[in-house]
């Protein structure tokens, strides 16, 4: 295996590892992608040495084998508004610790000699000894994005507190207008990020707590109920569009939200549905409610269990229903095996052999079909029945 020494595009080369490679090892975490940043160096001898130019703004470049980024240390000046407002330098006389210092926390201004030493000159180690998440200094309310990333890792380090300084500037970024200047797409990036961690409600905690989540995700609602069933979401490894419909299930229009924030298709398909699911369950679809001490029969169940499979187009996309009956098992319980019988059962039904009973007279395949499917579904339902309550 080629080391850095040994390695003739970096021979010589004022390279520091930076980042979250370098935090992730502190913490005890697995390591992740590195990422390298460059001194005393400038694009036309990065080019020289083979490395493939990939920045718009600032020079960033691929190790032609490795593939590894390689940015020039580099400063920035406040230009504009927002996250792209702007000036960077990066000449051949910015040192490592200029560049460290324009990064947004502590725990992330920590770089690693190619031999394994370490520079902190923010004394990013004893934050992450304290559990604490803190700003590097007070161009920190110069980017917005800088709040999001606050908030996305406050998820991800659940343990660690956050520098009341620090909670102090991210609510200036907020009074200040600076993220009005986020576009939706640069949200929904982050706001993944922090989905997919153990403790994604924090995230929007942080972000209502500094006034920011309005601004961001506007029509969300959000409380500490939906906090635990994110959490729920996570211990059971949903994938990130089931945690999102949750997260958005009591805004007034969770599918306007998903499209505000230009979310992917699964996305808004499950925001849009979820609703639908718990509120079919909540009407009992399964008809067993008259069994139970005081309960009553769900209206016409098996035509409501139906329904529902037909609205979540549960016979051409199986496995998007059960997503979304396992995120709605983190508010109601759910008999998922029975859902996914029912989802089998109803698919079953060979269309082609009605559609062949009903030759010469085609305006009664549809009715045909459905009658096969309710027929299935009741079937089962009786069988469930007889079998009685699982044992609890």
């Amino acid at each position: 295996m080629m080391t850095a020494q040994s390695d003739p595009v970096t021979h010589g080369l004022d390279a520091y590892i930076v980042g979250g490679a370098v935090r992730d090892r502190l913490l005890g975490l697995p390591a992740g992608d590195r990422d390298w940043v460059v001194v005393g160096s400038s694009p036309e001898e990065m080019a020289r040495r083979g490395f493939i130019p990939v920045g718009g703004d600032f020079p960033v470049f691929l190790h032609p084998k490795t593939k590894e980024e390689y940015a020039l240390a580099r400063t920035e000046r406040k230009s504009g508004r927002g996250y792209k407002g702007f000036t960077f330098y990066a000449g051949v006389d910015v040192t490592l610790a200029e560049d460290m210092r324009r990064r947004d926390l502590t725990i992330n201004a920590i770089a690693q000699t190619v031999d394994g030493r370490l520079l902190d000159p923010l004394d990013g180690q004893a934050d992450i000894k304290a559990r604490v998440l803190r700003h590097v200094g007070h161009s920190f309310v110069e980017d917005p994005v800088r709040l999001l990333r606050l908030a996305r890792f406050a998820a991800r380090f659940h343990d660690f507190s956050i520098a009341p300084q620090t909670l102090a500037l991210a609510h200036q970024l907020v009074v200040d207008g600076e993220v009005d200047a986020l576009v939706p797409e640069r949200v929904w990036r982050e706001v993944v990020k922090g989905l997919s961690t153990a403790q994604p409600g924090r995230m929007f905690q942080v972000l209502d707590a500094t006034g920011a989540l309005g601004r961001v995700m506007p029509g969300l609602i959000f409380d500490q109920a939906i906090s635990e069933q994110l959490a729920a979401a996570a211990q059971a490894n949903l994938p990130v569009a089931s945690r999102f419909a949750l997260l958005c299930r009591l805004s007034a229009r969770p599918e306007e939200l998903a499209n505000h924030l230009r979310a992917p298709t699964d996305s808004r398909d499950y925001a849009r549905l979820l609703p639908s699911v718990l509120q079919a369950l909540a009407k009992d679809t399964g008809g067993t409610a008259a069994d139970k001490p005081g309960g009553s029969p769900a209206a016409n169940p098996l035509e409501e269990c139906l329904a529902l499979l037909e609205r979540c187009d549960a016979l051409r996309k199986p496995a998007r229903f059960l997503d979304l009956l396992d995120a709605a098992a983190c508010v109601v319980g759910v008999d998922v095996t029975i859902w996914r019988e029912r989802v089998s059962a109803v698919r079953s039904i060979d269309a082609g052999t009605i559609a062949q009973a009903c030759r010469g007279e085609p305006e009664k395949i549809k009715a045909a079909l459905r009658e096969a499917r309710l027929a299935a579904l009741a079937r089962l339902i009786e069988r469930d029945v007889v079998k009685g309550p699982k044992p609890g």
